[in-house]
């Protein structure tokens, strides 16, 4: 039997995905296993299709400190060149007597002008070169607003704090198989009515043209009141699951994608929060299920969520 035909054409179909349907024009996976758009836009010039704002308030933290770091140190080493350029003689206090020694008392001068400290043991003389340093001052000013600006929106952004499981499983469910992602908060956030939903992306040939297909999978709870432990998304494969019939050859031998998608209210941020990602069929495991990831404390006072634990599972007999 082909692929195409063990598809069950009775399950519910999904148009509301925002993919297109021509296979042959997409590349790789549709969503990016850290829940981004897996895409790659051309045709306007590369400043214009980044957000700035949007790209450093999503930016690891050791990257964003990285650039603030090599930021300040560039500025200041490209106005101490200005000053060097212009004539130490015009900063009153600068006691090198080598040209390095020069250059380094122009740099911290700088870095005290830009940051505003100005210690005074150095000052300009001169027009030109107090201009300059009223100009550095200025440019430290809006530089550290923008900077205080970015880490407040950092801090205070709103994010799921979502883990989920690496990969998806078929396991043993009921006396039939179920497809079964996790996930699980992990930071110390209070998540409540929390929402899941699952789409299928099948990459099928039909009358000789490959074309995107998606189907919804309903799962066992699509909603669950507090999401304070781990959660695991089941979607019992029936007759009525497109994935009916499927076997574990099916999913080594062909193309096709599981989205995911969560979202929940953060008390803290009075906020819906949002998380999503995706498995390829070479993600999925056949004939394993998930061990379980939490358990009581010692003296049975309180529940203990092994996050290290999220994506371990054993074999199981299907």
């Amino acid at each position: 039997m082909s692929f195409l035909k063990k598809i069950n054409t009775n399950a519910k179909a999904d148009n509301t995905t925002g993919f297109g349907n021509n296979a042959s024009n997409y590349g790789g996976r549709f969503i990016a296993k850290d829940g981004s758009a897996n895409i790659e836009k051309k045709g306007i010039s590369f400043f214009d299709q980044i957000s700035w704002y949007h790209t450093l308030l999503r930016l690891p933290t050791w990257k964003f400190q990285l650039i603030i770091f090599c930021f300040f140190i560039v500025i200041n080493f490209i106005f101490a060149m200005i000053y060097y350029l212009i004539g130490v003689e015009h900063l009153n206090g600068i006691s090198g007597t080598t040209e390095m020694e020069k250059i380094a008392q122009a740099y911290f001068f700088s870095a005290q002008t830009f940051t505003t400290v100005g210690y005074g043991h150095i000052n300009p003389s001169g027009f030109l070169t107090s201009a300059i340093a009223a100009t550095e001052a200025l440019m430290g000013l809006l530089s550290f607003a923008l900077a205080t600006g970015l880490l407040y929106g950092r801090f205070s952004k709103p994010q799921a704090h979502l883990v989920f499981s690496e990969n998806a499983i078929i396991a043993p469910f009921q006396n039939m198989t179920a497809l079964m992602m996790r996930v699980a908060p992990y930071k110390n956030t209070n998540l409540t009515d929390a929402e899941a939903k699952v789409t299928l992306g099948l990459i099928v040939e039909e009358n000789g043209k490959k074309i995107n297909r998606f189907f919804q999978l309903p799962l066992e709870y699509e909603k669950v009141n507090a999401l304070t432990l781990s959660w695991t998304l089941v979607h019992p494969i029936t007759e009525e699951s497109p994935l009916f019939g499927f076997s574990n050859e099916d999913f080594q031998n062909n193309k096709g994608e599981i989205l995911v998608f969560v979202k929940a209210f953060d008390e803290m941020f009075s906020n819906i929060v949002a998380s999503r990602t995706s498995y390829t069929f070479d993600e999925i495991l056949y004939g394993k299920k998930f061990v379980q990831m939490y358990e009581h404390s010692y003296d049975n006072k309180k529940t203990i969520l092994y996050l290290d634990k999220l994506n371990v599972f054993e074999n199981a007999k299907i």
